[in-house]
């Protein structure tokens, strides 16, 4: 059997501080390997690493027992970016950076790019640049005992934002690129497997708001998904798409089947969100060896939750993990660096290379030896019975002319003679006194303190109860551009589900009163 897993982590750090690790290097290796056994993935295919390669750490990126290859974004640092880690048992014979094959290294990539001459290569360029795609290629063997090629295709499809035009222009020419390349592979006899995080919610069952959302299905994302997918429920097969949706084809009518939570409002306590992470398959490949198909809502560390299918195949390793491998890169690899790949090369001083020459000159460096030792054999002015030693450091301080010298036969009166002698029981008396009268002083002091301070900053106000449950609100700031952009509102505390919900969030709103 193969089992293939996808999982967008929101980060690659976040998921091992939710198990428990601080971010040390022995930590972070044994948090990536729990989170690796916990998921028992042959292939697990991540996104949204948010890591480039100079802040990716070797126990990050080299596990025991796995190989793995990561896509960096080029353009931002902590943004986007995908990863793929295979068990040796599934080590890939070819893996590949990006869609367009701008990236590839003509050494051990996957190939077969199919026509995109509809696209420019800066247009190309600017659709790989982000990490958003990463392909490895395995053999097969299927239970009859023949070997095929299985191409993995793990993506994180860029995020349509309202505000932003441009960036739903950007996410259809991606999901343009990725259905030719995908094409591409199956006309030259590999089968598919595209999985990841494609953030569009297919039909309305995988979006617990649909039916408030205006024209659902008129979104363009939504559309390119039904041409790329065969629909399961149409039986005059008008409408065959290249590829199967895996959980919907084992799970067709299964309800609240969501992958992704809004962090903020709380959503995923009441199941309140989408799903838009998939396992999709090639037809002959999902209908002749599909046994499974899973998501993990149990699993925390994200926003989203792991989604995975299982295979009747098994994989044939290959001998050797391709050159994108992590475990080749040149500070992994144990392959020591000399230290002229740290210099700069620049033009010497004249002076400098004056000195150079004479140093180089073995004549002139035993002429510079021999005066040295001339100027050591000389005696030292010190050193000939000169008067002028060296100083003790007592010679520096002399005494004070505004002290008074203490007479030889002044008498002083004895202490006693001044003091009035006391009982034990006065001693005692006169020490609870004085500290008595010591810590009502400080105690006077701490209550003019706090009662200054209490006049000059009142406190925090307290929080207003909502209208639906009487309960305490939770204070939240306008992040949106525009007028009201910093603003500070309460709402109700609860987290958000369906207003059918009693136990979900009320709609109670009120502006904050600015202090």
């Amino acid at each position: 059997m193969l089992r293939v897993v996808s999982w967008n982590i929101n980060g690659i750090r976040s998921p091992l501080q939710a198990v428990g690790y601080e971010e040390s290097n022995n930590c972070s290796a044994v948090a990536m390997a729990r989170i690796l056994d916990k998921l028992d993935a042959d292939i697990l295919c991540l996104q949204e690493t948010k890591v480039t390669r100079d802040v990716l750490t070797e126990p990050l990126a080299i596990i025991e027992g796995y190989n793995s290859y990561f896509s960096f974004s080029r353009n931002r640092s902590g943004y986007s970016g995908v990863a793929t880690f295979c068990k040796d048992s599934a080590t890939p014979v070819a893996a590949e950076e990006g869609l367009s094959g701008l990236l590839a290294t003509q050494n051990g990539d996957v190939g077969c790019y199919g026509n995109m001459d509809e696209f420019t290569q800066e247009e190309l360029r600017a659709l790989d640049n982000e990490g958003r795609a990463l392909l490895t290629q395995h053999k097969i063997r299927t239970w009859e005992g023949k070997e095929k090629i299985l191409t993995l295709i793990n993506v994180y499809c860029p995020h349509a934002d309202p505000g932003k035009p441009e960036r739903l222009a950007f996410k259809m020419r991606f999901y343009r690129l990725l259905q030719i390349r995908a094409e591409a592979l199956l006309a030259a006899g590999s089968h598919v497997i595209i999985l990841g995080d494609l953030n569009t919610a297919h039909r309305p069952i995988d979006h617990w708001d649909a039916v408030n959302l205006e024209c659902f299905e008129e979104d363009p994302g939504r559309k390119w998904i039904d041409g790329l997918l065969s629909n399961l429920d149409c039986q005059d097969g008008s409408h065959i798409g290249p590829f199967i949706d895996s959980y919907r084809c084992l799970h067709p009518k299964q309800e609240g089947a969501f992958t992704c939570w809004c962090t903020v409002t709380g959503a995923r306590h009441l199941n309140y969100g989408s799903r838009i992470d998939y396992v999709l398959g090639d037809r002959t490949l999902v209908i002749d060896t599909l046994q499974d198909s899973f998501l993990l809502p149990e699993v925390m560390g994200s926003d989203h939750c792991p989604v995975g299918a299982v295979l009747n195949v098994s994989p044939v390793p290959a001998k050797q993990c391709p050159p994108l491998c992590t475990r080749f890169l040149p500070e992994f690899s144990g392959t020591q660096l000399k230290i002229l790949h740290f210099l700069v090369h620049r033009k010497q001083d004249p002076v400098f290379e004056q000195s150079a020459r004479q140093l180089s000159n073995p004549t002139q460096v035993r002429k510079r030896q021999n005066k040295i030792r001339v100027h050591s054999t000389r005696p030292r002015p010190s050193q000939g019975g000169s008067s002028r030693g060296q100083k003790k450091l007592m010679s520096y301080f002399q005494p004070s002319s505004s002290c008074l010298q203490a007479s030889p036969n002044l008498e002083l009166p004895s202490l006693g003679a001044l003091v009035t002698p006391k009982t034990p029981e006065d001693k005692v008396i006169a020490k609870m006194v004085e500290g008595q009268a010591k810590s009502s002083e400080a105690k006077g002091k701490k209550e003019v303190h706090t009662s200054f301070w209490k006049s000059v900053l009142g406190g925090p106000l307290p929080m207003p109860l909502c209208g639906g449950h009487r309960e305490p609100c939770v204070m939240r700031t306008v992040k949106k551009p525009g007028p009201n952009q910093g603003r500070h509102f309460y709402m109700c505390s609860r987290p958000q589900g369906p207003s059918t919900d009693p136990a979900s969030r009320c709609n109670f709103f009120l502006w904050s009163r600015p202090s």
